[in-house]
């Protein structure tokens, strides 16, 4: 049912007059803006993205966390910028690895990062083939907390 839903609102950027490109901004609005809206989230509900993927994405394991959080999803407590969210984020592997790393890449690049980090299609292949539990990725990311504190 959710999966029609969110088909249903990825026409809408369409209405709206957006390009039809398949650029990181066009991938992101219509499936990750459903949520995130313009990356800011929804405070206590939906964690914000912009200023924060870069930061995560700056290690090899940020990037393994941030591709398996699109092809796993999340369930479960985390913390985003000093706030607690109860995250339930679905999986995207309906989307192919590069648009994938393109909707990351392009979160990356909304940072403060210069240059900003890049996560490649090879990256969202190895996190595809290695699927978990949508509650071991929120492990995953109480673990590189632990290691290297995430925004």
């Amino acid at each position: 049912m959710r999966r029609h839903v969110v088909a249903a609102l990825c026409c809408l950027p369409l209405l709206a007059g957006c390009s039809r490109s398949k650029d990181g901004h066009y991938l992101y609005a219509s499936n990750c803006g459903i949520c995130h809206h313009g990356g800011q989230g929804m405070a206590g509900s939906v964690p914000p993205l912009v200023r924060r993927i870069d930061k995560i994405a700056a290690t090899p394991q940020g990037r393994a966390y941030l591709a398996a959080v699109l092809i796993n999803g999340v369930s479960g407590p985390i913390r985003a910028d000093g706030q607690p969210y109860r995250a339930e984020m679905p999986p995207f592997r309906y989307l192919a690895d590069t648009q994938i790393a393109t909707i990351l890449s392009w979160l990356s690049e909304q940072g403060g990062s210069a240059p900003a980090p890049a996560i490649s299609a090879a990256e969202i292949a190895t996190a595809r083939a290695h699927r978990i539990g949508a509650g071991d990725v929120a492990a995953m990311r109480a673990k590189l907390d632990q290691t290297n504190p995430l925004p």
